[in-house]
């Protein structure tokens, strides 16, 4: 009977190891790098926005800054609300900028994660993080991503790590929340942008035309649950 009994321990704690091993190997890691503004190759990922496409006078870019051995991503640039007198396009708003990754190889998948974080070091704006996602809530016809946003107030002169969960990004369209109850399938995003705009967003956020200047160092997904 000794014999059987440690032969069965034996198997039991194997078996548990097993399946320790096991859960271990499904459960993903807590945060998962989307970009990291660690290299100067960094900015080749991005491409910039603004109103100046449709006749508008904001300009930004997007460059990687060396301070002793660190690298950051500057997200910078100038909000105007003026518009070019010979402007094709009847332009019914300006003062905007922004910044957005260059579509992903296939799709990043964030299932199992359940918020966006952002380190930044900001001038007091208010910044709007996007989530571009596969198309499915459009028509068929049109075929521009399906975008989902949120509010980031970057504070100004010292780094932040804003953490925004995946269920606080509401559905718009070309900038206007969608009066629908849509959920996002954070399985197939395609994109992410950074944009601002002359206008505050939240209370006690800087507005207004001006310069504005804000440092990233990464871009991550988070598991809090």
């Amino acid at each position: 009977m000794s014999k059987l009994r440690a032969l069965w321990k034996a198997s039991v704690n194997t078996t548990k190891r097993a399946l320790a091993w096991n859960v271990e190997e499904w459960i993903p890691p807590t945060e998962k790098y989307i970009f990291n503004f660690n290299s100067k190759q960094e900015v080749k990922k991005w491409h910039l926005y603004s109103d100046s496409e449709y006749g508008g006078l904001s300009s930004a870019s997007l460059e990687i800054s060396e301070t002793g051995n660190e690298l950051r991503g500057v997200f910078s640039g100038n909000l105007s609300l003026d518009v070019s007198g010979n402007s094709k396009w009847n332009i019914t708003r300006s003062g905007f900028c922004g910044m957005r990754s260059k579509k992903f190889d296939g799709f990043i998948d964030l299932d199992l994660y359940d918020s966006i974080a952002m380190k930044v070091k900001g001038d007091g704006r208010c910044y709007i993080s996007t989530i571009y996602t596969e198309n499915w809530v459009n028509s068929p016809g049109q075929e521009e991503d399906n975008s989902w946003q949120a509010f980031i107030l970057a504070p100004k002169g010292d780094w932040y790590i804003a953490k925004i969960p995946l269920d606080r990004y509401l559905p718009t369209w070309r900038g206007n929340v969608i009066d629908s109850e849509l959920e996002m399938n954070p399985s197939r995003i395609v994109g992410l942008s950074l944009s601002v705009n002359a206008a505050a967003g939240v209370p006690g956020a800087t507005s207004g035309p001006g310069d504005f200047k804000v440092e990233i160092d990464w871009i991550k997904a988070l598991r809090t649950q």
